[in-house]
């Protein structure tokens, strides 16, 4: 048995299932935990549609009386409603698109369960992003998943040196078809249990109803204009477009328009053709280096602006206190606000930002 004791996050699901065993395969010391982060009535929504419902719970303890260790569930909900879902609705009014998962990331499972994991005396957290963390030169560096089509380094961006060097991350060099298959071999009960696809708290993706749920507020109607000013027509809440989209406008236009900026001053939505839709520039603030300290002159680098979006080319400016302009060797389309810009070199996260 491994003398270093490991607090492993377990959701239910069939990733951190198999993160589970392969921890404890490797010798650890392991306990399983479920965080419960929101009671789905408080959300609004059905048992059935989301997670950190019972049977999740159940899913998750299963795998951990199978495996043999003990399991707990740790009620996180104020924390996930003041530094997750306020957060969320908080960005949307204000006109940006929020990532809640960075959020969730780094404030509730790498400080919530970390502090947790502290006070049972663990060594590590494990969890099953799909990434990989290295040590090099006395640093710990924050890898891509070998299995690209499910990486997930772009939202552990946010992690410190310090949760980098207690986390565990052992699908990072699996692919899903394979982790599929251990969990078979195991007996796991969640073995084709499938992925979730959305933000856990909006399993339906129906962002605005779930904000005007929530919050028992009604976000006023206002104009789609072009980028001059010309009126279109009458939009039918802020909160219910973000940049790019095309989809759902409900207006009927000589050519294809969508959403370039959101004018929150004047609840405007200003909609422009999709050339109007590219820019070369963005700067990001509360930037976290990760691969080195902020060498405070430009460098290289490729960089993402969305989760699913193709890492582009780039010069990365320090700007000092925690912002970085970032200028594309190429325009790229739809650049928005809220959303993350996360900076790589090869394989490794050197760091990332907000959008402003």
């Amino acid at each position: 048995m491994n003398s270093k004791k490991v607090l492993i996050a377990m959701s239910g699901g069939v990733d951190s299932s198999v993160t589970a065993a392969l921890i404890k395969d490797a010798g650890f010391d392991c306990v399983g935990a479920t965080m419960k982060l929101f009671t789905n009535e408080d959300a609004g929504i059905s048992h059935e549609k989301t997670c950190c419902s019972l049977s999740d719970t159940e899913d998750a303890r299963s795998v951990a009386a199978r495996l043999g260790f003990d399991h707990y569930v740790f009620n996180f909900k104020d924390g996930f409603k003041r530094d997750v879902i306020s957060r969320f609705i908080c960005a949307y009014e204000s006109g940006a698109t929020p990532n809640p998962c960075i959020d969730c990331n780094r404030f509730i499972k790498f400080k919530l369960l970390f502090d947790r994991a502290k006070i049972l005396g663990c060594d590590f957290i494990a969890t099953g992003h799909y990434a990989r963390i290295e040590q090099r030169d006395g640093r710990y560096i924050l890898r891509k998943g070998l299995d690209e089509s499910k990486d997930q380094s772009y939202v552990l961006y946010s992690l410190s040196q310090q949760a980098l060097a207690h986390t565990l991350l052992p699908l990072g060099g699996l692919d899903k078809e394979t982790v599929r298959q251990i969990a078979d071999r195991l007996g796991f009960v969640n073995a084709s249990k499938p992925d979730s696809q959305d933000i856990c708290f909006v399993p339906d993706g129906d962002y605005a109803a779930f904000i005007e749920q929530y919050t028992h507020k009604t976000y006023p109607p206002g104009e789609f204009t072009d980028e001059n000013g010309r009126v279109l027509g009458t939009h039918r809440g802020m909160i219910r477009y973000t940049v790019g989209q095309r989809r759902g406008l409900g207006l009927a236009l000589p050519e294809p328009m969508y959403v370039k900026y959101k004018d929150t001053e004047n609840n405007r939505v200003v909609l422009a053709p999709d050339s109007g839709l590219y820019s070369d520039t963005l700067t990001a603030h509360d930037f976290n280096w990760i691969l080195f300290e902020d060498p405070g002159w430009e460098f290289r680098g490729t960089v993402k602006t969305r989760y699913k979006a193709k890492a582009a080319d780039a010069t990365v400016i320090p700007l000092g206190g925690g912002r970085v302009k970032i200028v594309f060797d190429t325009p790229q389309r739809a650049i928005t606000r809220g959303q993350a810009a996360v900076v790589y070199q090869g394989d490794a996260v050197v760091g990332g930002g907000t959008i402003e």
